[in-house]
């Protein structure tokens, strides 16, 4: 057999790129037949978001840890999310506002890589009108920077009542050095103990004589995302703890260093990043 005949012809190729289009969109088709009667059971459509960040983190870990060939993970992924996302939005109608104080094509960026295009998107000048419109919604999302912008208050002290809107994921979930929607924002909603991660625990915490010494005890067992000063109650940190059920122990270590804890209020949990192409430091590889 000659190799001319071993090779397909450009028509066949193309053939096949045919059979498995349809059959990608029948698989949709058919996955949207499914939520249909998901939604039937579960009645989600008095129970506000669907959003199940635990179940999320499962299927991305999943996603990445199967990806090969030639075609970029960025394309895999965004795909994916918007395919988890039009499908919550299709169980339960929500709208993603987002706080632009960090700037709107960074965080519609964001918005639109992990949410697509379906669910609203509601700009917001300021974190804090972010939670006020996520708590007074039915089940709508809101993105807030995960890190001190300049210029702004200790917002997630608003998180701090028993009741109010919660962390309930960071993105980019999967990490890596040119990720195309790279800044990192928290997910905010009503809170939602019975599908919440809490590989990694965030905090509010007031303390008086914070330090460059107690900045130094904490760093080994929490990240200390954002610190506002001049509260007539000390410091205000919005810290993260690395390690589940650490907090007596980033307690201690503050105390130790000669700060004076006021408040260590929980204020919301997600899965820990999962690091695609970096290694232990988050530092890319060559």
């Amino acid at each position: 057999m000659t190799d001319a005949a071993q090779t397909p012809s450009l028509a066949d190729l193309r053939a096949e790129i045919d059979r498995i289009d349809e059959t990608m969109h029948r698989l949709l088709m058919e996955r949207s037949e499914i939520i249909d009667r998901l939604v039937k059971v579960k009645r989600t459509q008095t129970e506000g978001s669907a959003f199940r960040p635990a179940r999320e983190a499962s299927m991305m870990r999943s996603l990445v840890q199967r990806h090969r060939g030639l075609l970029p993970l960025d394309t895999v992924e965004s795909i994916w999310r918007v395919i988890i996302s039009t499908f919550t939005y299709v169980q339960a109608p929500y709208a993603v506002h987002a706080d632009l104080s960090v700037g709107e094509p960074l965080m519609r960026d964001s918005a639109r890589f992990h949410f697509g295009f379906t669910a609203p998107f509601v700009p917001h000048m300021g974190a804090r009108a972010v939670v006020k419109t996520v708590e007074a919604s039915k089940g709508d999302l809101g993105l807030l920077p995960a890190a001190m912008v300049p210029g702004s208050d200790a917002w997630w002290t608003a998180l701090e009542p028993e009741q109010a809107p919660k962390i309930i994921a960071r993105l980019p979930f999967v990490e890596r050095a040119d990720h195309p929607a790279g800044l990192p924002v928290f997910v905010v909603s009503h809170p939602i103990a019975d599908a919440a991660v809490t590989e990694v625990e965030t905090f509010s915490v007031r303390v008086a004589g914070w330090s460059a010494k107690s900045a130094a005890a904490v760093s080994a067992l929490a990240d200390v995302l954002a610190v506002s000063d001049g509260a007539l109650d000390g410091a205000a940190l919005l810290v993260s703890v690395r390690e589940p059920g650490a907090r007596d122990a980033v307690l201690d270590a503050l105390r130790q260093s000669g700060a004076s804890v006021r408040s260590f209020i929980p204020v919301g949990s997600h899965a820990a990043p999962y690091r695609f192409g970096m290694d232990s430091a988050g530092s890319a590889r060559p």
